[in-house]
């Protein structure tokens, strides 16, 4: 994720609870079914940015929210991007395997583009998938946990590894990179409170993770519902209605029947039906908020899990980049030389 600083929702149902649950998934025999790792992608914040005054302020935020949800750095390597050097060296190579006009038709930067009404386009932001296919590639990733907007970036992802296994081999390990696959959930593309859209800072329709309840509250009692549900009792359509849509993944399913049914009837009001929202988020939430606590409280020793894990992962991509300057013949000698 790049770091914006706290996170939403959003980001929640979109990519974190599926990270913790791939985290902790166990095979038959008891053993990890996955290593993971995650990626503070401060490098792509410049796509849109040049701004970094407070890029450290925003990492721990994110950081801090990612222990709260479950990321264990006993697990899973935590790590900025900017510290680990070679994921430039790897993007730059990638950036000789792909043109700029597949680039151009990356529907995710069209997307990007009309939400943030960009006048003009920036190299780096054009070449943005091929960053993110050096970040995933550079730990052999096979397995990619991302919102369903993401999915076009893997497709080129697997469209670059493609195209270095066929153009170099390894002598020994043969195809270098595996061609991942990605990993989406049914709510990764959480509606924004105004209901026009996906939940996003940019656009300040969200509820954060660090929100305490009368914040949720407060928000949500601004959701967007059901414009033709006007008056308490008149019968609604829960198919179009945002805060409907947050009750399929916050509600119990044995409250769900009830509460669409209360809806479509209009026995249920917009007032109540928000308020039994907003608790049932609340209340997800309440772990998160206490761990959030323990970690704001010791900021050295989010620091040192940074820290940790940015020398782990600076392990794994310099043998991945061993293997990559190997299969291309990069610095290897060619005549005889001294050099």
């Amino acid at each position: 994720m790049r770091p914006t600083g706290k996170l939403h929702l959003g980001h929640y149902t979109g990519a974190l609870e599926n990270w913790v649950a791939q985290q902790n998934l166990l095979n038959e025999d008891g053993s990890r079914a996955y290593e993971t790792c995650f990626l503070i992608a401060d490098y792509h914040n410049l796509t849109t940015s040049l701004d970094t005054g407070d890029i450290y302020t925003h990492t721990i935020d994110m950081l801090v929210d990612w222990l709260a949800a479950g990321v264990d750095p006993e697990k899973s390597p935590v790590f900025r991007q900017s510290q680990i050097k070679e994921h430039a060296e790897l993007f730059l190579i990638f950036s000789m395997l792909i043109t700029s006009s597949r680039l151009e038709r990356n529907p995710t930067l069209k997307e990007q583009v009309r939400d943030l009404n960009m006048d003009s386009l920036v190299y780096g932001h054009l070449g943005y998938p091929v960053l993110q296919a050096a970040d995933i590639l550079l730990y052999k990733g096979n397995v990619v946990p991302v919102g369903e907007d993401q999915i076009p970036h893997v497709e080129i992802t697997r469209e670059i590894a493609r195209k270095f296994n066929n153009h170099y081999t390894h002598p020994v390990v043969g195809d270098v990179f595996p061609e991942p696959e990605p990993k989406i959930t049914k709510f990764s593309r959480l509606v924004g409170l105004d209901g026009k859209a996906k939940m996003s800072k940019s656009l300040g329709n969200t509820i954060y993770l660090s929100d305490a309840p009368e914040e949720v509250m407060k928000k949500m009692r601004n959701a967007v519902t059901d414009t033709q549900k006007v008056r308490k009792n008149d019968p609604g359509r829960p198919e179009i209605c945002t805060v409907f849509s947050y009750h399929e993944k916050f509600t119990a399913p044995h409250q769900l029947a009830g509460i669409e049914e209360g809806c479509r009837s209009g026995s249920l009001g917009c007032v109540d039906c928000k308020k039994l929202c907003s608790e049932n988020i609340s209340s997800e939430l309440a772990p998160l908020l206490e761990k959030r606590r323990h970690y704001e409280a010791n900021p050295d020793l989010v620091r040192n899990i940074l820290i940790e894990g940015e020398t782990r992962a600076r392990e794994i991509a310099n043998h991945t980049m061993q293997e990559v300057r190997e299969a291309m013949k990069l610095g290897q000698k060619t005549i005889s030389s001294n050099l």
